[in-house]
């Protein structure tokens, strides 16, 4: 592994455990974040890292730095709607933080045409289905309908689900001693159909994103594909990037 993914990963293990605390009120709105230095002593990490881990947390709305006056937590954006930042398969861990996946179904199902059509999985394959609603902890209505279908290799992984709310892949990852090494995304914009749109607590016919996901592992089959159909006015999606200099 090259020093840079060293780094990359590390930064981002500083900004979830910083990100969750702030989430969780160890750090309350208007509260002073530790020191850098403070932050490099407790995580045993470079300035260079901690810097970059408070630049995801700005980038995320949540803290702001000021010369002098050290890094601040700010009011965090409305519960009603969810900003996601992706910028690597890591990031995607950051997706549960501050939400609860309420799961309605978890059944082996059958690939027809029409879930084929809309997931890429071939027709007559049996795959684990879970179905659900995720929602900010503050919120009353759902930020986005969630459906999940693991490859049936990985079925066990169902049993764990009642006492999980963040990313499956992981649990995936951790069972069955693989890596996801890629994920494609797909963004699509729709309209709710009637009972989806129930469910969403909008109006039927609302424009909507539907995110999804394919997952592969090292070897490349497909772990994983999600589908998260979120209501317009509850999804931004942000994506920076960099020119690489040669």
């Amino acid at each position: 592994m090259t020093e840079a993914k060293v780094v990359d990963h590390r930064y981002l293990q500083v900004a979830r455990t910083l990100r969750k605390e702030i989430v969780d009120g160890v750090y309350p709105v208007g509260s002073q974040l530790p020191t850098e230095h403070e932050l490099c002593e407790r995580f045993a990490v470079s300035r260079y890292t901690v810097r970059e881990a408070l630049r995801r947390l700005r980038d995320d709305n949540l803290v702001s730095s000021r010369p002098r006056t050290g890094t601040l937590v700010v009011p965090r954006p409305s519960a009603d709607s969810y900003v996601q930042h992706v910028m690597s398969i890591n990031d995607l861990l950051d997706f549960a933080s501050g939400t609860r996946f309420a799961i309605e179904s978890v059944a082996m199902v059958g690939i027809d045409d029409d879930l084929s059509v809309r997931t890429g999985l071939a027709v007559g394959e049996q795959w684990l289905s879970v179905r659900g609603a995720r929602q900010a902890v503050e919120s009353a209505s759902p930020l986005c309908r969630t459906e999940y279908y693991i490859n049936r290799e990985f079925a066990a992984v169902g049993r764990l689900l009642q006492r999980h709310d963040g990313p499956i892949f992981p649990l995936i990852e951790d069972l069955f001693g693989l890596s996801i090494v890629e994920v494609q995304q797909e963004i699509v914009a729709v309209l709710l159909p009637a009972e989806l749109a129930a469910a969403l607590d909008v109006e039927p016919g609302t424009p909507a994103l539907q995110v999804q996901r394919t997952y592969r592992a090292s070897d490349d089959r497909v772990a994983q594909v999600t589908i998260n159909t979120h209501p317009a006015s509850r999804f931004r999606h942000s994506m920076t990037m960099r020119r690489i200099r040669g």
